[in-house]
């Protein structure tokens, strides 16, 4: 009975992510790339009216018990603002336009994520004893009504960062773009056009590192709760808070673990090497675990396992010109988005199918794509670029007029 749970609360989760992530996708590339010179709250905004909607969605279903089929729809509507990739690419390139070099803009990343990581872990741990004590609609409406304050934040105290256009923005007929579509497109053909051979290699190489590292981390956690839930472990939903509370201490380590090693000196790409053997080291021992404190303890493995993503979107941030940076996180926004729901489709279709006999076969395909990444970052280094001694392009200067500046960027 419980496997078939398991089963069924698996194929939910496939049928909500395949219904919202094509419009999502699509949202998030036209509301970043607009984010250039519409300003950067659009993209923080919208997103946050989606998940006020999800929510209510979720309340309703609760207080009234209707089918738990309807919230399908209502994550259909909801990723038509955005989702959390627009949410994330609106946040990180608001950071870009507030960072004056390159070492604040890796820390300002590294912290963005362990917020998110510490608040959802408080979030979590609060959300179990919350449950019991007070069942389901009271928080899914405290979710609501804190949804409605952070919304008015964003909309009357957040500061906007683009005023007007950038002055090195691309020009299209002598006027600036009028097209998000356009100047989403035209960023990105610049931002591979515009640059050297070796700086087009070396940046097609960390979004690929990006990418196939997002797919294998986030398709392991993601199934993290189910597994926990599964025999031989049964946590209740306290047990699952403090799980998901121990988990935050991998966003406060990995944030201080690029703090001291940016201040070392210690090299981008070794850094995202320790991130990568991070997350292999966990995913194996999850695999294995039969008990709750050897499931407690694989957090510790998974310390650092959060560094590769801010230390990867600094490096290609100060690739990029300052006119760029829209295109730039809204490509890497549409592609942490598609992966993420990719992977999520892929891994709870696999968990679903291997439950009955192996659970933990689903940590140990994590661990096993893992690979992917590790090899491309081994073609990076073997392309010898020194990271941490990158100069970032002046934002005065077009990049397909210079490509000597962007060769300097891999010396």
């Amino acid at each position: 009975m419980r496997q078939e749970v398991q089963k069924q609360a698996s194929l939910f989760s496939l049928y909500t992510e395949l219904f919202s992530t094509i419009p999502s996708l699509v949202v998030t590339l036209m509301l970043v790339a607009y984010s250039d010179r519409g300003g950067r709250k659009i993209a923080i905004i919208m997103p946050l009216f989606g998940t006020l909607i999800y929510t209510l969605a979720f309340l309703a279903v609760s207080y009234f018990e209707l089918n738990i089929y309807l919230l399908i729809g209502s994550s259909l509507l909801s990723s038509l603002f955005g989702g959390l990739g627009t949410f994330l690419g609106g946040c990180f390139a608001y950071i870009a336009d507030l960072c004056k070099d390159d070492r604040q803009k890796t820390l300002r990343m590294a912290g963005l994520d362990m917020m998110i990581g510490l608040l959802s872990g408080v979030a979590s741990i609060a959300t179990g004893y919350f449950l019991r004590a007070a069942g389901f609609n009271w928080p899914f409406l405290t979710s609501a009504l804190c949804q409605c304050v952070i919304i008015l934040y964003a909309i009357f105290i957040l500061e906007e960062t683009v005023n007007k256009v950038p002055t090195d923005a691309i020009i299209l007929d002598g006027t600036p773009q009028r097209s998000a579509t356009k100047q989403m497109l035209y960023g990105v053909y610049q931002m591979f056009t515009g640059a050297s051979r070796r700086c087009k290699t070396v940046l097609l190489l960390l979004i690929l590192i990006f990418t196939s590292f997002s797919f294998a981390y986030v398709g392991g956690i993601s199934l993290m709760t189910l597994y926990e839930l599964n025999e031989p472990l049964c946590w209740t939903e306290i047990l699952i808070g403090y799980g998901s509370a121990l988990s935050t201490t991998v966003f406060l380590i990995s944030f201080v673990g690029v703090s001291v090693f940016t201040y070392c000196g210690v090299p981008q790409l070794l850094i995202i090497l320790m991130g990568i053997l991070s997350v292999i080291c966990g995913m194996l021992l999850v695999a294995f675990a039969k008990t709750t404190l050897i499931m407690f303890l694989v957090r510790v493995p998974m310390l650092l396992s959060i560094m590769p993503f801010p230390v990867l979107r600094s490096m290609m941030s100060k690739i990029i010109s300052k006119s760029e940076q829209g295109a730039l996180f809204a490509g890497l926004s549409f592609l942490e988005s598609l992966t993420s729901n990719v992977s999520g489709a892929i891994f709870n279709s696999v968990y679903a199918s291997t439950v009955s006999w192996f659970p933990g076969f689903i940590f140990l395909l994590s661990a096993g794509l893992c690979a992917i990444p590790l090899s491309l970052l081994g073609v990076v280094s073997l392309i010898g670029v020194d990271v941490a001694k990158e100069d970032k392009v002046p934002a005065e200067q077009d990049p397909v007029e210079d490509e000597n500046d962007n060769s300097s960027l891999l010396r």
